[in-house]
């Protein structure tokens, strides 16, 4: 049988300004037909690389200098532009990590797949639109009807994502990439995905290459799994036996730094003092006024929680749930529409932007993408010292913080004076951490701060916030959509739909036992609930 696509030494060539000279070296991999094959690995270790010179996307300033890329047979390195031009959508396809930055704003979704048709066949208008709103309700649209004449933004996260899918399946390709599809997707959603995925290409035979850093997602839709490290495959092998067996040194590290469904067991301190409390916390948007009516949005609805000095509570839901609506109301982010926040015996929902302004430093937030959240233009160390010095600091002692916070985070104090781009995704979430701390709160928001992160950067990232809370007695909020993580991290958990908190409790209890159905359907969605990542068998 021949493969869909069939890898041999390849090699692509990084530009000759650094320590590496490849960023792919001498990778041998093939897919056959009705398999998917998940590439696996950290950032930079090759794999969206590897998905861009099959797809003949590469950049300018990377080139392949050795090997082949065969697809059915066809070596893709030696075809040209317009050849290449042709292949895409009729033979191969790819689904981007981001669908809202992959679609055109300005276009409604019927519009784009019917480019697809326009350029690669000759069927008239009332044909392919005929054939887009099938291929819709295959992908599982609601309405597919409504969703042809929808534009991206009106559309959610997951059925951008399916737009996505039809778009790249429209044509029957015999080879499908998709490049981390789930990771900005909540559980539920992910799932749901993830199950398309596998039905389309049992039921057409595709060949799919499917890019992740999920061991979760790997588990359950991969039949052979490549691991790649630093450009180089040290791996590649069944799932099953990869999974149990690893015989590499980094896949055993990678497959054992993901966190376990088994919740940590912490003992609880009743006599902690609560840092943080709320009363019937409210957030409506809209509502139209007097003269005109309008639709109210209610993303927070009578939310109750608290947190005790040292402590974790994570709050889990889907997209939209209002997790990180309540997180900015805390915050005072964004002003809550009803309700009492209280910081200590502070309340603090009720406090002017003038008033609020002293309390500031007690409550900080850590955002999901760091890179984003730093200033660019400023060095790590003038961004820690920041908010000190707004508070009356002098700039000498609070450098002298920032030193003392860097080697915290285990990071080198001496790189104060270098800039976010010169550290890695991990590194700077650290760096973010550390200027949370420097205005020592009581309170540490993380909002989905590990989601992006590789697993083997995350759960060290994890370690770190464990460690701090230990050391500092701090109280935090976590927000995630990764049951794991909230697993591992948290001591309370709050569960979130369309608002409101559906279950309320401790992390043993709520992952053991589930009272809720909504919190038992979130628990069955998450990929890889029944592997034990890390026990591994004996060879």
């Amino acid at each position: 049988m021949q493969p869909v696509l069939d890898v041999r030494d390849l090699s692509i060539e990084l530009p000759r300004d650094g320590d590496r000279r490849h960023a792919v070296e001498k990778v041998s991999f093939t897919v056959n037909p009705g398999e998917i094959v998940c590439l696996v690995g950290e950032s930079g270790s090759g794999k969206s690389v590897i998905a861009q010179a099959v797809m003949g996307l590469l950049p300018r300033a990377l080139r392949a200098v050795n090997g082949s890329i065969a697809l059915e047979g066809e070596n893709l390195l030696a075809a040209s532009e317009e050849r290449l031009r042709d292949l895409r959508c009729t033979r191969m396809s790819m689904i981007f990590q981001e669908p809202m930055t992959a679609l055109n704003p300005v276009m409604t979704c019927g519009d784009q797949i019917d480019e697809v048709l326009r350029t690669h066949t000759k069927l008239d208008n009332a044909e392919r639109r005929r054939r887009i709103v099938e291929m819709l309700a295959q992908v599982n649209m609601p309405d597919p009807e409504r969703v042809y004449a929808s534009y991206p933004h009106q559309l959610s996260g997951g059925q951008r994502q399916r737009i996505m899918i039809a778009m790249a399946l429209i044509l029957e390709p015999t080879l499908l990439i998709a490049d981390e599809p789930t990771t900005a997707l909540d559980v539920t959603t992910q799932a749901q995905i993830l199950e398309l995925i596998k039905e389309i290409q049992r039921a057409r035979g595709t060949g799919v290459l499917f890019i992740t850093h999920d061991f979760g997602v790997v588990s359950e839709i991969a039949d052979r799994v490549a691991v790649l490290r630093l450009g180089e495959l040290v791996e590649f092998g069944e799932t099953e036996t990869l999974l149990r067996r690893p015989q590499h040194a980094y896949t055993r590290m990678l497959i054992s730094s993901v966190p376990s469904m088994i919740p940590h067991s912490r003992p609880r301190d009743p006599d902690a003092l609560v840092v943080l409390r709320t009363e019937g916390l409210s957030k409506v948007y809209g509502g139209g006024t007097f003269l005109r009516k309008g639709h109210a949005v209610r993303a927070a609805e009578n939310v109750d929680i608290e947190i005790r000095r040292g402590e974790v509570l994570g709050i889990v839901g889907e997209s939209g749930s209002g997790k990180s609506t309540v997180a900015r109301c805390i915050a005072r982010l964004i002003d809550p529409t009803g309700g009492r926040i209280y910081l200590g015996q502070d309340e603090f929902a009720g406090l002017s932007a003038r008033q609020l302004r002293r309390h500031r430093h007690r409550i900080q937030i850590v955002f999901q993408d760091p890179y984003r959240s730093l200033n660019p233009r400023r060095t790590v160390g003038d961004s820690i010292i920041e908010g000190p010095m707004n508070f009356g600091i002098g700039r000498a002692e609070a450098l002298q913080r920032a030193r003392a916070l860097m080697d915290l985070v285990r990071l080198d104090p001496n790189s104060l004076d270098r800039y976010p781009h010169q550290f890695s995704g991990g590194q700077r979430q650290r760096i973010c951490i550390a200027r949370a701390l420097a205005m020592e709160p009581e309170l540490l928001i993380a909002d989905e701060a590990v989601s992006a992160l590789d697993v083997s950067v995350q759960a060290q990232v994890l370690r770190l916030l464990d460690d701090i809370r230990e050391k500092l007695k701090l109280a935090m909020l976590f927000i995630t959509h990764d049951l794991r993580v909230a697993a591992q991290v948290c001591d309370t958990v709050a569960v979130m739909e369309r608002g409101r908190v559906v279950e309320y409790g401790g992390v043993q209890e709520i992952f053991s036992n589930p009272s809720h159905e909504y919190t038992r359907a979130l628990l069955a969605a998450a990929p890889g609930k029944d592997w034990d990542f890390g026990a591994f068998e004996a060879a």
